[in-house]
């Protein structure tokens, strides 16, 4: 009866669910702290109903637990294959399927491999779904792509989706897939119309505020001599400026979903849609019982993707990464030399010293109280909690001093009180999503997206690193090693989390952009971030990955904990996985250490990732889900992403055609997926 009365409590939150429409709703119906009771109730129920239920069931369930193997405990443990690393056996890559799911991925793979059919798949898609009027058309896409690309329509029908990916010793990284189908010329006036005359005016006037004319709070007098980097460069940087031509950032990008933004309440709404897909990731339907395994685990280690972009406006990143890019040339000049201002090693008694003509000024003495520093050298120029805090103003955080007059020089010119706000309701909704994930104990992860929006993604990422990770990695950042500076950038955050004490969270992929970063880069005149070639950007991200394992390793030689570093590996190239197998191994990481894990998307390189979690190493599906009229562009973009990579296809044909051969001829046709393996 008691479990009964849970029930009925659960059910009575469930049906009070909140569903905001706009930023005023959240204004005037609830209060954050009102949303994280909320969720802070929610968590507890969870706990105190796996609790009561697994109590309940117990002496049924002990029939079917896992027997324990010699040595360990008595809780039971998940079956563990044998890891095949050529990723060459059709059994483990493919017994969590149906035969008949079988044939239809056989069958997209197919579709795949014609060219005609996947340059031309979304007018395609547009005319079946005219002429077979919607019912009909989205049957016919569940039997063929969505079926297979995509878990389901809602956070509920993905549910059967996941316990079978879990039940093999897969788990989730959920995504809601619905973006607009926007035309060229639509994106185009878009993302020109969200920026405002005052906000370019605003990016042009950073170098006048900074190397030119005096921006002193009480000075009028003529624009004193320019500090040191005024020799760089007395032009806005080109990479952050605003080209028509690059409006539509989907152009020249096939594998990346891209939001534009359109009001803030439709940002109030995608951080409504990121918060459902924590709690789906966090919480079981109390209707399927099954769902509670002997140990009473749950998708607690489950993640959801984050773009920032969907969030704000994308062109308070612009202007964020700009400042933060003067700030490192500032910097660069200031300690002499190129690198970060950490290599160099300097100190807070050196900075007085650079700064001792105009130490008596009093805003130099504040500006050098608030360094950033720790006991060995000089962090950041700026207090760069900032940036997450509701209460800074961004137009005086960023302000140094001129070294020969004292005088406060910003780095952005003053930003207007809207643009300010607006900026800060984008920190606002990433800090509601990221205190969400803390309290249902699961994971989020921000997606790497343009190189001139990425200093601020990465700097804003990193203080949300400092502020939730201080017992468990909770945020991770995206790191993409197509990029020269890959490696530097992983470096450096590596060092902070370790100076500032916090649990640093990385996934790895190799980038989305490449094509459109190349072109921007030709069009606009500036370097190419990019590496030259497919070989380089292994190597780096090889490098990379062992740098971050090496990382590891000294932390477990040491008797500290492993998992203050937790690297996803998110790769669909099985040379790469491999070799973070073989280093793993090389170096004494274990599956058990819970630092290295992997991921490959829905749909793609099955040979790959359930062999992984069925030999226990954790192991992710990328989960994306939504009605099937609105998950076309998603749709369009994997049809487009296999054809690029037809040698990858090729074998997972062949291996998909010899386990169909195989089950037929042992009469397996109606062969029904059982696992009963537990995700580590």
């Amino acid at each position: 009866m008691a479990f009964l009365r849970s029930v009925t409590r659960w059910n009575s939150f469930v049906s009070k669910k909140i569903h905001l429409q706009s930023s005023a709703d959240i204004n005037a119906k609830f209060s954050r702290s009102q949303l994280l009771a909320s969720h802070r109730y929610y968590n507890e129920l969870k706990r105190e109903l796996n609790t009561r239920f697994n109590s309940s069931i117990a002496s049924a369930t002990t029939a079917h637990k896992p027997q324990p193997k010699a040595g360990q405990d008595g809780k039971g443990v998940s079956p563990k294959d044998p890891l095949d690393l050529s990723f060459n056996n059709p059994n483990a890559a493919f017994k969590s399927k149906t035969t008949g799911e079988l044939l239809r991925a056989y069958i997209v793979y197919l579709l795949c491999s014609s060219t005609y059919l996947v340059d031309n798949n979304l007018k395609l898609m547009k005319v079946f779904k005219a002429l077979m009027g919607e019912k009909l058309f989205a049957l016919m896409m569940k039997q063929t792509f969505y079926g297979h690309f995509v878990a389901g329509e809602d956070r509920h029908k993905i549910i059967p989706t996941l316990e079978r990916l879990r039940s093999f010793g897969v788990k989730p990284i959920l995504d809601y897939s619905v973006e607009e189908d926007l035309s060229q010329e639509e994106a185009e006036k878009r993302e020109v119309e969200s920026i405002s005359i005052r906000l370019n005016t605003a990016r042009l006037m950073i170098v006048d505020r900074l190397f030119g004319s005096s921006d002193s709070r009480s000075s009028t007098s003529e624009a004193p001599p320019p500090p040191p980097a005024a020799t760089s460069n007395n032009k806005a940087l080109p990479q952050y400026t605003v080209d028509k031509t690059f409006a539509d950032r989907r152009f020249k990008v096939s594998s990346a979903r891209t939001y534009f933004y359109l009001n803030e309440a439709t940002c109030e709404r995608n951080m409504e849609i990121f918060i459902k897909c924590l709690e789906a990731v966090s919480v079981y339907d109390m209707k399927l019982p099954k769902r509670f395994d002997s140990t009473g685990a749950t998708f607690g280690t489950g993640i959801t993707a984050i773009k920032l972009t969907a969030l704000g406006r994308p062109q308070l990143l612009l202007q964020m990464s700009e400042v933060i890019t003067r700030t490192r040339q500032y910097m660069m000049e200031l300690v002499g030399g190129q690198g970060n201002v950490m290599t160099h090693h300097k100190t807070i008694k050196d900075l007085e010293q650079y700064y001792s003509s105009i130490s008596d000024n009093k805003d130099v003495k504040e500006f050098l109280k608030n360094i950033t520093s720790d006991k060995e050298g000089i962090l950041h120029l700026f207090p760069w909690s900032g940036i997450v805090d509701d209460n800074a103003q961004l137009s005086e955080t960023f302000r140094v001093p001129d070294p020969k007059t004292g005088q406060m020089r910003r780095l952005t010119s003053q930003i207007p009180p809207k643009e300010e706000e607006m900026f800060r309701n984008m920190i606002r909704r990433l800090n509601t999503i990221a205190k969400a994930a803390e309290e249902l104990d699961v994971r989020i992860m921000i997606d790497a997206e343009q190189t001139y929006f990425q200093p601020a993604i990465s700097r804003i990422t990193l203080e949300m690193m400092r502020k939730y990770n201080k017992e468990k990695a909770i945020v991770f950042n995206t790191y993409q090693c197509y990029l020269k500076e890959a490696y530097n950038e992983v470096c450096t955050d590596l060092e902070q989390a370790k100076r500032q004490n916090f649990f640093f969270g990385a996934k790895l992929v190799r980038g989305a952009y490449m094509e459109q970063e190349r072109a921007r880069a030709l069009a606009l005149g500036y370097s190419d971030p990019i590496n030259p070639d497919y070989e380089a950007t292994t190597q780096m991200y090889h490098k990379t990955l062992t740098e971050c394992l090496r990382r590891i390793k000294v932390l477990k030689d040491q008797g500290e904990e492993a998992n203050r570093i937790g690297i996803m590996v998110a790769s669909h190239n099985e040379d790469t996985v491999r070799f973070a197998l073989q280093k793993m191994d090389e170096i004494g990481i274990s599956p058990e250490d819970k630092v290295i894990c992997f991921g490959q998307l829905l749909g793609m390189c099955d040979y790959i990732t359930m062999p992984l979690g069925q030999s226990g190493y954790s192991a992710y599906k990328y989960i994306p889900y939504g009605p099937v009229n609105e998950v076309l562009p998603y749709l369009s973009r994997r049809a487009v992403e296999n054809k690029g990579v037809l040698k990858k296809i090729q074998k997972e044909k062949r291996l998909l055609r010899t386990e169909i051969i195989r089950r037929l001829i042992r009469g397996q046709f109606f062969y029904k997926p059982q696992g009963k393996y537990i995700p580590i």
